[in-house]
């Protein structure tokens, strides 16, 4: 038959009983210091009280005519006795040089001789010692009785070791009492600590809570997405690899408090709000996260947990693909127009009038063809060939006009590698939404584009005839969710300025010379980038310039 052996006890527990184990012997050791310190220092007091005693006796004028009279022990005996009780010794004996008591506490033992060292004091010497008598052991003190410069009598005052253990008993019985209150004062003190401490730990053991710690330290440096705690003060309680990469924190971060981080306010606000987030957009320098926040609630506030995943790449792919929806949506609408116009074509060329035909038909491709010639010699990339190309087939789907100035020119192969074309996509596109979103609707819809590389910087310039933005608005418009067309926008300028800022760049707001908005963005490039030729002042190019419409 087995023996089931009980499984480890919590930490809690085994604590309680360390704590329980140490208390008493503490108590237990002090108890036995206490009582052998008691016990040393009682004996010390009986020997000087035994001294005094029988110096006291020796030294008594009365004595000394007693122990020269013919009868000693009719004149010791009362006064020995008398003094033995008004001192608090067991015993005083008076005697003779040669040991013969005159007195004792026992009668019968009066002429018999002394029980003890007399020798030091024959030669005038007081001494104390511990001897066996017949009253017991006792500490005992004997001092001489001198006249006339020799010894006459001895004088020996003790108190027996019995008397000095009940003396002692009584200390112990008192001090056992005090250690057993201690011992209960300690053990209910160290009950209440366990016991928050059993509520803390769950009634883990210590085994299960070394396994925990070392599956949170590998599950938290696993995690590719960023893992924030912070504690009921809003201060960074843990932090894990993921998260500090995503914010651009380093490993001093725990422990300071999340508003004096140096993030964005909007981030900062997530991270310090009360409720809880959902797969919130928030934009840092240079990422686009999503953010996920819940409190920590137990009874009380303890902190707040935060998510965060790194959506910067999707974001851009998604800008990407909403572009090429919109050229696919400009290639169809192109598509329905040129078959109108081939149907046009068509129909003449049944009604006889081929001259008209062919005449429609040949207007129709150069004004196509100038307008491709155009974009393509003015920006040799081919990333924002396309997308102007693109934007303008869009714009005019619209009934907005896109002009690109006659100064604007890029040479492909110009860009460095640290404007990649994917930020020139973000930069360029958005702003041409935003603009094609404002003009819609106005009297004359138009959006002026200019995109050159000149004097070491790209610059880009969207202006439209829209209405323009207020001027209490102009700090607020790149921040994320600012937008005038309701939830779920104003994404885009704020994705504007992040590419910006990766490249080193600006982005300034303005009023256009059209009435609308204007919006500059100055990125620099390296300086080996070839030199381009000459232009107009590029500050002045989208009001005096010539403009073609793309």
């Amino acid at each position: 038959m087995r023996i089931p052996f009980p499984g480890p006890r919590s930490l809690a527990g085994q604590l309680f009983a360390m704590q329980v184990v140490l208390v008493a012997a503490i108590v237990a050791g002090c108890a036995v210091f206490a009582y052998v310190t008691d016990r040393a220092q009682a004996e010390e007091t009986a020997r000087r009280q035994s001294t005094a005693t029988a110096t006291a006796v020796a030294r008594s004028p009365a004595v000394v005519e007693a122990a020269r009279s013919a009868d000693p022990t009719a004149l010791l005996q009362p006064y020995a006795e008398s003094l033995r009780h008004h001192s608090g010794v067991t015993f005083v004996v008076i005697m003779a040089p040669d040991g013969t008591r005159w007195t004792h506490p026992e009668p019968r033992e009066i002429g018999r001789t002394y029980l003890g060292h007399i020798e030091p004091a024959l030669q005038g010497k007081t001494f104390s010692e511990t001897h066996l008598g017949v009253l017991g052991p006792s500490v005992r003190t004997v001092a001489p009785v001198v006249a006339d410069g020799r010894v006459i009598a001895l004088v020996s005052a003790g108190i027996t070791i019995e008397r000095i253990s009940a003396q002692v008993q009584e200390q112990v019985t008192a001090l056992l009492g005090t250690a057993g209150a201690a011992l209960a004062l300690g053990g209910l003190g160290t009950y209440v600590i366990n016991a928050r401490l059993r509520r803390h730990t769950h009634g883990m053991n210590a085994a299960e809570l070394s396994r925990m710690h070392d599956y949170h330290e590998a599950a938290l440096h696993a995690v590719s997405e960023g893992l924030v705690m912070l504690d009921g003060q809003r201060r960074i309680a843990l932090i894990n690899d993921g998260a500090r990469e995503l914010l651009g924190l380093d490993a001093t971060v725990v422990g300071r408090p999340a508003a004096e981080l140096g993030l964005p306010a909007s981030l900062t606000g997530a991270l310090l709000s009360s409720e809880p987030r959902v797969d919130e957009l928030h934009l840092t320098v240079d990422r686009v996260l999503v953010v996920n926040t819940r409190p920590v609630v137990g009874g009380e506030r303890r902190g707040t947990v935060v998510t965060l995943r790194d959506r910067t790449e999707l974001q851009a792919l998604s800008g990407e693909l909403t572009s090429e929806r919109g050229f696919t949506q400009a290639l169809r609408s192109q598509a329905h127009e040129a078959a109108n116009r081939l149907h046009t074509v068509v129909s003449l060329i049944e009604l006889g009038r081929v001259e008209e035909a062919v005449g429609f038909a040949t207007a129709e491709l150069e004004l196509a063809q100038a307008l491709t010639d155009r974009v393509v010699d003015a920006v040799g990339e081919p990333v924002l060939a396309a997308l102007l190309l693109g934007k303008a087939a869009q714009a005019n789907e619209r009934g907005v006009e896109l002009v690109l100035t006659e100064d604007s020119r890029i040479d492909d192969g110009l860009l460095p590698p640290t404007i990649p074309s994917r930020d020139l996509v973000t930069v360029l596109g958005n702003l041409i939404d935003n603009a094609v979103e404002a003009a819609s609707g106005t009297l004359h819809p138009r959006v002026t584009v200019t995109a050159l590389a000149h004097d070491g910087e790209l610059l880009i310039r969207v202006g439209d005839t829209g209405p323009g933005v207020a001027e209490d608005d102009a700090d607020a418009i790149f921040e994320r969710g600012w937008s005038t067309h309701g939830p779920g926008r104003g994404l885009g300028l704020a994705l504007v300025r992040q590419a910006a800022s990766r490249a080193s760049g600006t982005v300034t707001l303005a009023r256009s010379p059209e009435g609308g908005a204007e919006f500059t963005v100055r990125l620099p490039l390296t300086s080996s980038s070839p030199a381009t030729p000459a232009s107009p002042d590029v500050a002045t190019s989208a009001a005096a310039g010539a403009e073609v419409t793309v």
